[in-house]
């Protein structure tokens, strides 16, 4: 027994719903010739009149109404594929889970959710924030895609791919007396009221390299879990602090100051998700939108921009 293509289908359905050949042709845009060829053609491949022909109009016959009734339920399918993938590109009905770190959290996570939202209005999103000793049980037990961390997770079934690097910077309160130096060293800074965070922490080790490069002891008065209770500490005038530059990577920050510092040392995003995982479409824009928003951070940053 012949079967029907989804074009006689498509055809059967105009006919059925214009009543006529040439009808069917203007609604699909093609000549009626055509049309009335591919029904004769589908009528004698089936064994079955469709159509009950009377003055240039098509009824459908009595013998032929399960087949209607089949039409349109696979159009009724097509239709609800359309609204599916329709609401797939708008993010409709959709979620997107990932994670980053505390650094990366506060400015850069925020510009890029903006334009995933923009591209994707209709998109849930679920951003999480996590320290690095929380990232694998997160993506191993897939609560999110990925996370974006300062450090690479350190897991066999967990990948890393680098995304960015940008440096250490100084911050200081507004009218402290290192705001009028270009440049700021970690002796500079070991003299001040230092705030930073548990050296045993791998981000607070990170914030301790430049004064081991400069050979100086820092004097830590203060000490907070994360980048943005360090910003809030040093904008109240309560000491200094080294911290990544994406973590102020604000262009307007009252009552801060950054400053390069002498000592280079870098800091490299990694972006970490399951071994094997296939990440969505939202996912993968996502990252994009991630690497620009990084790259844009560095390149505003304290390092590419003259002292103000």
């Amino acid at each position: 027994m012949s079967e029907m293509t989804l074009r006689q289908i498509e055809v059967i359905r105009a006919v059925m719903m214009t009543g006529t050949i040439s009808g069917a042709a203007d609604m699909l845009n093609v000549s009626a010739p055509g049309i009335s060829r591919l029904v004769k053609h589908t009528e004698e491949s089936l064994g079955i009149r469709l159509f009950e022909r009377k003055a240039g109009l098509f009824t459908p016959s009595v013998e032929a109404a399960r087949v209607f009734d089949q039409v349109r339920e696979v159009y009724k399918g097509v239709e609800n594929l359309q609204i599916a993938v329709g609401s797939l590109q708008k993010g409709e009905d959709v979620r997107l889970a990932f994670a980053t770190a505390p650094s990366i959290a506060q400015f850069i996570a925020a510009r890029v959710v903006k334009q995933v939202r923009a591209r994707y209005d209709d998109l849930f999103v679920d951003m999480n924030m996590l320290k690095i000793e929380e990232t694998v049980e997160y993506l191993l037990l897939e609560r999110g895609e990925f996370v974006i961390m300062s450090s690479a997770v350190e897991n066999a079934a967990i990948e890393n791919e680098e995304i960015a690097e940008g440096r250490l910077v100084a911050v200081l309160p507004e009218g402290h007396a290192l705001c009028n130096q270009d440049v700021v060293s970690a002796k500079d800074l070991a003299n001040e009221t230092l705030i930073g965070v548990r050296p045993s922490d791998p981000y607070g080790a990170l914030l301790a390299q430049p004064f081991e490069i400069a050979d100086v002891l820092p004097n830590y008065a203060m000490r907070g879990r994360f980048a943005q209770t360090l910003i809030s500490m040093v904008r109240h005038g309560l000491g200094v602090a080294v911290i990544d530059e994406f973590s102020v990577a604000e262009v307007y920050m009252p009552g801060l100051v950054r400053r390069p510092l002498a000592e280079d040392v870098r800091v490299k995003i990694y972006v970490s998700r399951k071994k094997g995982r296939v990440l969505s479409g939202f996912a993968e824009y996502t990252i994009e939108q991630f690497q620009r928003a990084l790259a844009r951070a560095i390149n505003e940053g304290p390092y590419n921009q003259s002292t103000k």
